[in-house]
């Protein structure tokens, strides 16, 4: 992607003339910001980006936002508005201008009273979701993306490195989670990719816990740490398991099987595969195993600018993978009232195979608190 406005704007521009529609248009959020080069807050008030298949683009902008958005170096009509008048007049004047009758939208991004403005103000207009083909612009990370990713990604596994060095029997899940959102700051993260889960003991059986501030660590306990920060932009998502004290034969078991899941996933990875080639070897592993009435979600997700996105490693999906998609490799066993593990890493596809950008030692690992 070239740093001219112009250049980043010619794709959405032929994902419009590839879909048949007029236009494509864009709100704040990862591809707005891929686009334009700069971040924009998502809220109450409606910031529009239009991008016709043909002729010069548009916005539709909050008129606070005016001296923000001439860094952009945007030379479309902008058809500004104010809180004391409302929305409703600027939507007006940019469809007139536009002279459009159909718009691809991002069905994930966009919302209802945002496509119930655009109705509004041209009634007959043709809107279809072009999520997909939009996003999947993002899908090719180019070299600087790649650099962004592991910068948050390295900061993310120092952060847990030394979270870990504090962890000790009792503490609760919060107070872990605590001193890793201090350390991935500490270490220069510009926020996180998420709310980090931080799972112990029966918790870590629920892919999806919160971290309790009634359950004291203790020995035994496999605990789960998925978490990431965020750098320049770009996500790491990233999930170890640890043991704490010691592991039972039935943990180092799960955990050996988990990990020979992920290693089938990196060994069938490289560009041209699909995403469900790769999700079929790491599930396959599972499904063989003791384990596999534990196996409750999908291999993984494509990582970026968000921290899910295209592609979704899953079986079923055919999509081929490209040299420069990165994935997050995150098989996982989990028994609901007994525990869970997963380990999760973010990969880069090759040509030729593949590049971890996660480097936290994956060998079981008993933490000695």
């Amino acid at each position: 992607m070239t740093n001219s406005l112009s250049d980043r704007l010619a794709p959405y521009a032929a994902v419009a003339a590839d879909l048949g529609v007029d236009a494509v248009a864009l709100v704040p959020g990862p591809n707005f910001t891929r686009a334009v080069d700069h971040s924009f807050m998502s809220h109450e008030r409606p910031f529009v980006l239009v991008i016709p298949a043909n002729g010069p683009p548009a916005a539709l902008v909050p008129n606070l936002e005016l001296g923000s958005w001439e860094l952009v170096g945007f030379d479309g009509a902008v058809f500004d508005w104010r809180d004391q008048t409302g929305y409703g007049d600027a939507f007006a004047k940019l469809m007139a201008h536009l002279n459009i009758t159909s718009l691809g939208v991002e069905g994930q991004v966009m919302r209802v009273f945002v496509h119930h403005a655009l109705m509004t103000a041209q009634p007959d207009l043709r809107i279809i979701d072009a999520e997909r083909e939009i996003s999947a612009l993002r899908m090719i990370k180019t070299e600087k993306d790649i650099e962004a990713l592991q910068l948050a990604i390295t900061l993310s596994e120092r952060a847990l490195h030394r979270t870990l060095d504090t962890v000790k029997l009792g503490q609760s899940e919060k107070e872990i989670e605590r001193k890793l959102v201090q350390m991935l700051f500490a270490e220069g993260a510009d926020e996180l990719s998420f709310s980090p889960i931080v799972a112990a003991g029966d918790g870590s059986a629920r892919p999806h816990a919160h971290a309790r501030a009634d359950y004291a660590v203790k020995a035994g306990d496999a605990l789960l740490i998925d978490f990431g920060a965020v750098k320049d932009g770009f996500t790491a998502d990233i999930t170890r398991t640890f043991f704490l004290g010691h592991a039972t034969d039935e943990g180092r078991a799960v955990y050996d099987t988990v990990l020979r899941a992920n290693l089938a996933g990196l060994a069938a990875t490289r560009a041209g595969v699909t995403a469900h080639d790769i999700d079929d070897a790491v599930i396959s592993v599972l499904e063989n195993s003791p384990y596999a009435d534990r196996i409750r979600t999908k291999t993984g997700h494509g990582l970026g600018r968000s921290v899910h996105e295209a592609p979704y490693i899953m079986r079923g999906n055919h999509m081929t993978l490209p040299a420069g998609t990165v994935y997050t490799n995150e098989p996982g066993l989990y028994e609901i009232g007994n525990f869970g593990v997963r380990i999760e890493d973010d990969v880069l596809i090759t040509e030729d195979g593949y590049r971890l950008l996660t480097h936290f030692p994956k060998e079981l690992m008993v933490l000695p608190c």
